[in-house]
């Protein structure tokens, strides 16, 4: 497994649980059997950080979508450098950083660990295009 594969495994598994924080959350604010009914935006409760763990998920999925596909295109192209392994490395720990600051609700370090998170998408989309 390249070092690139490695961190969007773990980009991945990472993604795949800041659910946990703020469904946790739902269920100590509303109780489990309500939590795990059907909801509607005006019935869902939660204290302000679980917000903006939500939207702080819906960001990383979003953004996701747009790194998965630039590793996993790298990989088939046999494309893999010590600068995409770094950028592999930093994006992984950049949307760690955008999750726990948004979690905590600090705007310019959330926009600083997103902007870094951007940056290492488009060395991918640079690699693959020959550019770097």
């Amino acid at each position: 497994m390249t070092t690139e594969l490695y961190w969007l495994t773990l980009t991945t598994l990472m993604t795949a649980l800041f659910w946990l924080p703020y469904i946790l959350n739902r269920i100590k604010v509303r109780g489990p059997m309500t939590a795990m009914g059907n909801t509607t935006s005006s019935s869902l409760s939660h204290d302000p950080w679980a917000e903006r763990a939500m939207k702080a998920h819906i960001n990383a999925v979003e953004n996701l979508v747009i790194f998965a596909p630039l590793v996993l295109t790298a990989h088939v192209l046999g494309i893999s450098t010590s600068l995409t392994a770094i950028a592999a490395l930093i994006y992984f720990f950049a949307r760690l950083a955008h999750f726990i600051i948004q979690t905590a609700g600090i705007p310019v370090l959330r926009t600083l660990s997103f902007a870094v998170g951007m940056v290492c998408q488009l060395i991918f989309a640079f690699s693959i295009l020959g550019w770097v």
